[in-house]
C-alpha cells in the first residue's frame, strides 16, 4: 500500500470519526498543477497561504503585499482534513517562515462538527510544529457570508474554539476576518461578495488585507 493511500485510510478511520469523509484524492491534479508552478518567491523567506477558495481566489495576494515574499496555495473547496493529507505538497515543501490557514469554511458547510475539525486543526499544527519549529502559524477565522448565513452559530462556535486553542501555543495566532466583514448590528456585509454570496469581491479581499497586514509586515 503506498503512503497515499494509507495516508487516506488514516483520515477515514481516525480523523473524522463521526462524519462523512470525502476522499482527498479528489485534489490530486489541482495539487500537482500548484506543486508545478515556479512562482515561488525568491529571497530566503515565504509567507505561504493555504486552504480553501478564499485563498485560492486572492489574485491578488501579490499586489496586496509587495514588498512581501507571499506565496498562494489555496485549493478551492478543500476542508481542514484535506490540508492535512497534502501538508507535504502544500506546505512543507517550501519550508515557509509563516503559514497562514483558511480551513474551517467548507467543513462547517458540509455538516462537520468543532470538535471535529478542531481535531484535524491540532493534528495539523502539531505535524508543522514537528517538522517546522520556527514556523509561525496563522490560523484564519471562517469568514461570514450571506450564502451560509444559515450556519452562522456553528461558524461562530468554530471561531470561538479556534481562537481560545491559538491563545495556548505562543507561535500559532488567530486572526479574527469575521468582524471586520460584519456591520455593526452583527450582520454579514453584503456588498463585499461576489454574484454567488460565498466568495468575495475585491472589497472583500481589502479588508483581509488590512486585517493580515500587521501579521505579514511585522
Amino acid at each position: 500500500m503506498n503512503f497515499k493511500l494509507f495516508s487516506f485510510f488514516f483520515l477515514l478511520l481516525f480523523v473524522v470519526p463521526n462524519g462523512i469523509a470525502q476522499d482527498p484524492l479528489r485534489f490530486e491534479d489541482e495539487v500537482s498543477k500548484l506543486m508545478s508552478m515556479n512562482d515561488v518567491p525568491g529571497g530566503e523567506k515565504v509567507y505561504l497561504f493555504t486552504g480553501s477558495s478564499s485563498i485560492k481566489f486572492w489574485k491578488t495576494l501579490s499586489t496586496d503585499f509587495p514588498n512581501d515574499p507571499v506565496l498562494n496555495r489555496g485549493f478551492g473547496g478543500s476542508q481542514m482534513s484535506d490540508l492535512l493529507y497534502y501538508r507535504d505538497s502544500l506546505i512543507f515543501k517550501y519550508s515557509p517562515d509563516k503559514v497562514f490557514i483558511y480551513e474551517g469554511d467548507n467543513d462547517i458547510a458540509l455538516g462537520k462538527t468543532t470538535l471535529e475539525i478542531m481535531s484535524d486543526t491540532k493534528l495539523l499544527a502539531r505535524h508543522i510544529r514537528e517538522r517546522l519549529p520556527d514556523t509561525d502559524i496563522y490560523f484564519i477565522a471562517a469568514k461570514p457570508s450571506v450564502a451560509r448565513w444559515a450556519f452562522q452559530k456553528e461558524y461562530v462556535a468554530f471561531n470561538q474554539a479556534l481562537s481560545l486553542w491559538c491563545g495556548t501555543d505562543e507561535k500559532i495566532t488567530f486572526i479574527d476576518i469575521w468582524q471586520p466583514m460584519c456591520n455593526e448590528d452583527g450582520t454579514v456585509k453584503s456588498h463585499i461578495f461576489s454574484g454567488d454570496n460565498l466568495h468575495m469581491n475585491a472589497q472583500g479581499y481589502a479588508i483581509w488585507a488590512e486585517v493580515m497586514r500587521p501579521y505579514i509586515s511585522d
